[in-house]
């Protein structure tokens, strides 16, 4: 039985004027938007100054923490009364907790060459730092994503910056070639200009070592009010990511030098503050389907001292990572091991105590089976996106997510990245 024909007034040649005028609009999204890249993004960046930093670095930070444990909250039940966490999440965040410090400890690692750098050779740092890390990605006994932040592009100290980053990146090719978890960090951007800046020194390099147009990128720290709100009143950080050119990767929030900058008291510089959630979401809303991520800032609070000062660290620390992840914040700064474990149980509990409920979701939607929510193809990128997160980090083991949802992480992956405009389902 043939196709019923109905009736239409409209001819093909107006469809097709319509897609002549906004063929320059179609292209102009696909460059500005490309969406989230897809690959793994670190839960958090260990900041390190390059003059502490040493061939064991990763290994020191996870003995550190689990050291941390052992001393502050030994099992499960300790923890999850510090916490706060319910009883039937305080074994698999506790167990995994620890098995993340002994495997992984540190997801992405930042060599500090900036306000945290103290050392009187710099050069020399710079050097060994790229030793360093190219026989880390060499031994295998690298962090995920490992780098450095140089100094800022303003007059005072851009050419020790631009020296440094030409050394490490020498460095790093004189060893074997750039890593693959390569990422640098420009901190203290106020102007579109230095991000262009940035961009034509990567340029230079690239020509220099042969390498492919837009193989470096690097992170843009946002710690200036001028980053958020130009003088002519527009968003500093919109114009940023496009003057990187494609090879913005990430919008790092630096909590206490914008916090300053406002004139925040230091008592009140946090990253819970209404400045910090100001900033946060403008830099969100500018970095939406640009393929540029946003990371949330630090917490100055250490955790050390007597156990009862520890676990005041802590909670308050587990309670900032939690605040964040609720508000798409996906990674933060750690400054000090005692932060990791805090940082890995409020990642695995957050991804664990949603997991069902994303699961069953998913899977309804995926086989287009009724529930009692009605999910969109934009909510289910969102669930499968939720659980990627999870299974990246350690928080879910594929086995127990196809369990639930009968979904591979391919299905996932074509879940997570649908196209433009692509209202259905990809194909299984």
């Amino acid at each position: 039985m043939g196709q019923e024909k109905v009736a239409t007034s409209l001819g093909s040649a107006v469809t097709e004027e319509i897609g002549a005028r906004l063929a320059p609009v179609d292209a102009e999204l696909a460059r500005r938007y490309p969406g989230d890249p897809g690959t793994r993004q670190p839960v958090h960046t260990v900041y390190v100054p390059a003059d502490a930093f040493a061939a064991d670095t990763v290994r020191t930070w996870g003995d550190r923490a689990l050291a941390a444990l052992d001393e502050h909250a030994p099992d499960a039940a300790s923890l999850a009364a510090v916490l706060r966490l319910p009883d039937d999440l305080a074994e698999p965040v506790y167990t995994r907790v620890r098995a993340k410090l002994e495997r992984e400890p540190v997801e992405d690692l930042r060599i500090d060459f900036e306000d945290g750098y103290h050392g009187t050779d710099e050069d020399r740092d710079a050097a060994r730092a790229a030793r360093i890390v190219a026989q880390a990605y060499e031994n295998g006994t690298a962090a995920p994503y490992m780098g450095i932040r140089v100094k800022c592009m303003e007059a005072a100290v851009r050419d020790r910056g631009i020296r440094t980053l030409d050394i490490f990146l020498t460095g790093l090719m004189e060893a074997g070639g750039l890593p693959d978890g390569l990422v640098l960090t420009l901190p203290k951007v106020t102007y579109p200009e230095q991000v262009t800046a940035m961009v034509r020194l990567l340029e230079e390099f690239e020509e220099a070592r042969g390498l492919a147009p837009g193989r470096i990128g690097f992170e843009i720290q946002i710690e200036t009010s001028q980053s958020i709100l130009a003088a002519d009143g527009t968003a500093t950080v919109a114009r940023m990511i496009q003057a990187a050119e494609g090879r913005a990767t990430g919008l790092h929030y630096g909590t206490f030098d914008y916090s300053a900058c406002l004139g925040v008291s230091a008592a009140h510089q946090a990253s819970d503050h209404p400045a910090a959630d100001h900033a946060k979401a403008v830099m969100q809303v500018a970095a939406a389907g640009t393929g540029v991520r946003v990371s949330d800032g630090s917490t100055n609070v250490l955790p050390v001292g007597p156990t009862a000062q520890v676990h005041d660290a802590w909670r308050l620390h587990y309670g900032l990572t939690r605040r964040a992840l609720a508000r798409a914040y996906y990674q933060g700064w750690d400054m000090h091991p005692g932060h990791i474990p805090t940082r890995y149980a409020a990642v695995f509990a957050f991804y664990r105590e949603g997991f069902e409920q994303a699961a069953a979701r998913l899977a309804r939607y995926a086989s287009r089976t009724d529930g009692d929510v009605m999910d969109e193809p934009a909510t289910a990128k969102a669930l499968s996106g939720y659980l990627l997160r999870g299974l990246d980090c350690g928080a879910l083991d594929i086995g127990e997510v196809a369990r639930l949802t009968g979904l591979t992480r391919a299905d996932l992956e074509g879940f997570s990245a649908p196209r433009r405009g692509d209202l259905t389902a990809p194909a299984r």
